[in-house]
Parts: C-alpha cells; structure tokens; sequence
C-alpha cells in the first residue's frame, strides 16, 4: 500500500506541475509575425523538444508554443533579431537556445519497466490480501485440539462408556505403540464414528487427542472441496504429509460424508472434483505403512452413502456406532453439564433422565441451557426442579405463544381435542403415562398432549403400534363425537397415523394377509450416486392389499378410540371444561380427574381467567396451525429406534 500512495503522488505531482505545452492558439506564422514587427523582447528555445517560451514589449505573460520544425523556425526569425539588435543596440534581443543532454536509448525504458513492476507488485498484494498466504491454495486448513485451554479428555464425555472403551487402545496404541508391535499387533488405521447428529462424536475425537497427548489435525470434510480443479487432492496430499512429520498423530475428518459420498453412475458424474479428492484419499489411507503412528478417525451422521471402498479393511477397519444414550447415559450427561452451575436441593438428575427418552446429548445441553436462563431471568440464585420441567418442554414443543388472540370456539375444540388424546392414553394399557395437557399455543400447535416413558425401549410389539394409533386419533374422534364435526386439526396426526399403518404392513410383517415380507425397501436418492431407475418390487394387486390393509388398521385404531371416548364421555366433558378453565393440566391432576371416585359437583372451580387481547402476528401459519395442530405425545417417541434400525 506505501508503495501505491508513492505511485499516485508521482503521478498528480508530474500533471500537476508540468509546464504546459501551449498557452495560445497562435499559429507559427503568427509567432515568426511577432518576430518581424519587432514585439519580441527575449525567447528560449528548447531545440530537442520544440517549446519556446516569447516575452513581448506588449505584455507581461509569456507566450508558450511548441514549434513543429525547429530549423525552419530559427531560419525564419533569425533576419528579424538580427535586424532587432541593430535598431536596439542599447538593449539588444535576449534569447537563449536549450540543446537537449542525449542519454543512452535503454533508459528510455526505466520509467516502462518501473510501471510494469508497480503493476505486478499491487496484483501480488491484492492476491496475498484474498489468499491468505498467497499460493496455499493446496495447503490443508487444519485445526489443533490439542490447546490446553480447550482441550478435552474422557471425563468431558458421559453416557458413552462403551465407545470410550474402544477409542482407549487407540490412546494406548500412540502413547506405547512398542507394546502392540512386540506381538504383531496392528492397530486400526482409521476409526469411524457414525451415529445420530447431536450424539458426541466430534467430542470423542477431541478427547481421544486430549488423552492421547499427541498432534491433533481437525478439518471438516468441506474444506477440501474447492472451486479449482485438483485442489481437494492437495489438500489431502499435504495433510499426510503434515500428519507423517510429526508421528504419532490423529488425523480427524468431520462430516466425511461430504467428500466420501458413493462413486457410481447416479448424478454428476465420475469425472468431479469430489471424486478426485476422495480417490487421493482412499490411496493416502491405505498407503503408509502400518507402524508409522498415524490414525485417520471420522464422523458422519450417514454411512449409508459412504463408498464401500471407503469402508473396507485396511481403511477404516473399525466403526463405532454412537447412539442415543440410555437413562444411565443421560444422569451422566447431565451431571457434566451441571458441573459449574449452582442447582437447588429439589434438583433430581435421575428423574430428569427418565423423563428425557430419545434425548441427545446436544438436546441435554440445550435443555440445562434453557433452564439456566429460565432462572437468570427471574432472579433466582439457582436452578429448581421448576425451570427444568419448563425447558424439557419448550426444547420439545417450542416456547409458549401466549400472545396469539384464541376465539372461545377455538379454544374450546382445542380443549375437546387435547382431551380425547389424553383419555385414549389413559385407556390404552401399553400407551406412555400423560404427564401434562395444555392448549396454550407452542410453536406450531395449538395445543399438545405431552406423555413420557417410563423406561427406554427399542422394540414396539404390533400392540404397542396399534394403541398407539388409537391415541393419535383420539383427537379426531373427539371433534367427531362431541362438536359433530371435525377440523384440520388432526392434520400432523393423520400424517403420523398412515405412516405407523404403512410401516406396520410394509415393513414389519404385521399383516396377516400379506405375512412376514417386506414390501418395498427405502428409496435410493440418484444424485448419492445409486441407479437412475427403480423398481417397485411387487405387483399391482399386492399394491392394492397393502392400500387395504393399511385402511384396516386405521379404520380398527379408529374404532376402537370411539368405543373407549364414548363409554367416557362423561371424563372427556370433565377433562375439557378443566382446559377451558385452567389451560393446562398436570399429570397428578389429569389422574385425579380420571378417577371413578372423582365428582367435580363437589369442587369449587376457579374463576375463568381474563382473556388475553393482543394483536395477532402476521404469519404464513395455515388455520389448522392457528387452532389446533397435532399433539406432540409421540415427540420423544419418534426418536426411539426400531428394531430393523438396530440390526
């Protein structure tokens, strides 16, 4: 930049105080007419470049004029001062002939070559600037885990003890690899961590390099992909070679998936940049040599689209899956997120890790985040059992809209909706106990009925799977049963209805009519690199039982919701005029109401609170989500994985 002001100021200062060419218009036979009537006083000519500078009798300003041909000028005037000097003899004619200094004809070029240097020297400038390091464009950006200020050991990472126990030989393995060799052992040269996204994956990679004490390369699988041709492969070249210098070293890829992606014949092609990295890659993993200290470890949330050469033996030899943790997991995962916070007395971690199934550890985190900051802004010194009840379910329905202006009629199918939910659970033997109903708006529903496991299950029985369709319609038959009309607000729970009944018949062999087969697998996505044509895999007529029997299952979930709303009817009227009333209702409060002994004659019922009238946001909510939209009963459920996802 110094060098480009220097530029500049020559550059305005050669315009600014060059003297100019011509002042005049004149023409040269006017000029030789000044010297003829004897007006010219003093001139000096520069005989290489032309200019003349004229003092006359007549005027102070000079006159300057570039003479086209010098000779013929001086010629020309010549007879005139001569004859100038002879009347003016006391003061004769001043003029001076400049002859210009001849230089050699290569520094005509100094000042050419000093322009093309400048010019070069602000592209290198502009092109360090937009690079970093001007030609890195091939270096691997890496990361160090290692900082002691951030690093990470076993002890940050709960609810995973059995992946810890994997990734401990690989710390041993760098830290006294002599042991493993004196028994011609061979360490696996890359470890694969797969697993749902929020479940500490990228943690266990930091703190194996925190245990492991040794060079950490962290780089995530996009930067390697670049807009020029052959980048990704430098990059993937340059990172072993940093990795080999200082062995023993981790080389940790997150997200690998996006440049580990299938090969094949699907979108894009085999001729890409993506594929050309990963080909450097697949021949970096399986070239160095067994003993020289470098482990390559991954993580990806989809393995399923990962190329097989990637997976295979010699590569990464091992994979270790990193599930959702269990309610031990859990009570783990929360005691080190807690670590550092003050908590009141009535906090019980274990109670907490019952009633979050299906949580990740992020999703954990978050939710001690939540309360945290439910407390911090009512003053309170500590976190309470209050705040953490109040997070788990704003991490699970959203936060609480109370706000949005609700009609009487709305709130009051609202009521009846959530209340059919709640009364199919109770009646339902395998359904999850309620433990709260509301029909304040959160997020996008209008009302949620919220049910929590008792224990952790990874298997569902076909009577699991049916109950549980009779409680997600139990908020149609409701609108059915008492108002005699129904809404759209049973859209979301339709959606999840037909895709238990499909699942039922398709995948697991519920259906007596079509046996123990699966009837068409997941579809394969062409631009992951799998085939252009796909077949459905069974005939039109099965297609048609299927359609029949996913109708019959509904149909029976649906019936039999009916039978137990109306043998209650009594309890759904009870259960609604309690929402209408109070807008919420606990667990221990719904089983009170549900109790045969129970006769709300004999209770004194709170006064209506006032309604609340604000303006009404503008959203892009369709009706049915203004209202009533589906429970969020089966929210943790869902996160539960099928036997089929296990195996």
């Amino acid at each position: 930049m110094p060098m480009l002001a220097l530029f500049t100021a020559l550059l305005l200062g050669a315009i600014l105080f060059s003297k100019p060419v011509s002042s005049t218009d004149m023409k040269t036979s006017e000029i030789i007419d000044l010297f003829r009537k004897q007006q010219v006083v003093e001139y000096t000519l520069n005989i290489g470049s032309g200019d003349i500078e004229i003092k006359t009798n007549s005027s102070e300003e000079p006159i300057y004029y570039r003479v086209p041909s010098v000779s013929y000028f001086v010629n020309k005037i010549d007879p005139y001062v001569e004859e100038y000097n002879k009347l003016h003899p006391a003061a004769p004619m001043v003029y001076n002939h400049i002859t210009p200094v001849t230089f050699p004809s290569w520094v005509a070029a100094i000042p050419t070559v000093i322009l093309i240097g400048l010019t070069l020297f602000m592209l290198m400038f502009l092109f360090n600037q937009q690079n970093g390091k001007g030609m890195s464009v091939g270096k691997a950006k890496t990361k160090d885990a290692t900082d002691l200020k951030t690093r990470k050991t076993f002890k940050d990472v709960a609810g995973a003890d059995e992946e810890k126990e994997e990734l401990v030989e690989i710390v041993e393995f760098l830290k006294e690899p002599g042991k493993f060799n004196a028994l011609g052992a061979r360490i696996p040269k890359g470890v694969l961590l797969v697993g749902p996204p929020g479940t500490g994956k990228t943690l266990l990679a930091k703190a194996t390099a925190g245990e492991a004490g040794v060079p950490f390369y962290s780089i995530s699988g996009s930067d390697f992909i670049e807009l020029y041709v052959g980048v990704g492969a430098s990059r993937v070249r340059d990172l072993f070679e940093k990795a080999k210098k200082t062995a023993p070293a981790i080389i940790f890829i997150d997200e690998i998936d996006a440049v580990g992606r299938q090969r094949g014949a699907g979108l894009g092609g085999g001729q890409d940049e993506r594929e050309q990295t990963l080909n450097q890659l697949l021949v970096e993993m399986d070239g160095f040599g067994a003993n020289e200290g470098v482990i390559v470890m991954a993580a990806t949330n989809r393995a399923d689209i990962l190329d097989k050469a990637l997976l295979r033996a010699g590569r990464f030899d091992r994979q270790i899956y990193v599930g959702l943790p269990d309610v031990k997991g859990r009570e783990e995962v929360l005691a080190v997120h807690f670590r550092g916070k003050p908590i009141g007395p009535d906090i019980d971690m274990k109670k907490i890790a019952q009633s979050t199934p299906g949580f990740t550890g992020a999703d954990l985190e978050n939710l001690v985040n939540e309360a945290a900051l439910m407390a911090a802004k009512k003053g309170k010194k500590a976190i309470t059992q209050a705040e953490i009840e109040a997070a788990t379910i704003k991490v699970i329905a959203g936060p609480e809209k109370k706000s949005r202006v609700v009609t009487e009629k709305e709130k009051r199918l609202v009521s009846y909706h959530e209340a059919g939910h709640a009364i199919a659970h109770y009646f339902c033997p395998t359904a999850d106990p309620v433990q709260e109903i509301s029909i304040v708006p959160r997020g996008m529903a209008g009302g949620y009925t919220l049910s929590m496991p008792e224990q952790d299950s990874n298997y569902k029985t076909k009577t699991e799977m049916s109950e549980e369709i009779v409680t997600l319609l139990g908020g149609r038959c409701a609108e059915q049963l008492i108002l005699d009309d129904i809404s759209t607000g049973a859209s979301n729970d339709l959606e999840r209805v037909t895709a238990i009944a499909k699942a039922m018949v398709t995948r697991y062999g519920f259906s007596e009519k079509l046996g123990n087969v699966v009837y068409g697998g997941a579809p394969e996505q062409t631009f992951l690199g799998r085939d252009y044509t796909q077949g459905r895999g069974h005939s039109e007529a099965v297609a048609n039982d299927i359609d029949v029997e996913v109708r019959r299952f509904v149909d029976e979930g649906y019936q039999k919701c009916m039978d137990i709303l109306r043998s209650n009817e009594d309890k759904l009227h009870i259960v609604a005029k309690e929402l209408m009333v109070k807008e919420k209702i606990n667990g221990e409060r719904f089983k009170q109401l549900m109790s045969p002994d129970y006769n709300p004659d004999e209770e004194v019922v709170a006064e209506e609170p006032a309604p609340v009238v604000a303006q009404q946001e503008e959203t892009a909510e369709t009706p049915v989500e203004n209202t009533v939209v589906a429970d969020v009963v089966e929210t943790v459920e869902e996160t539960t994985e099928t036997p089929q996802e296990n195996n």
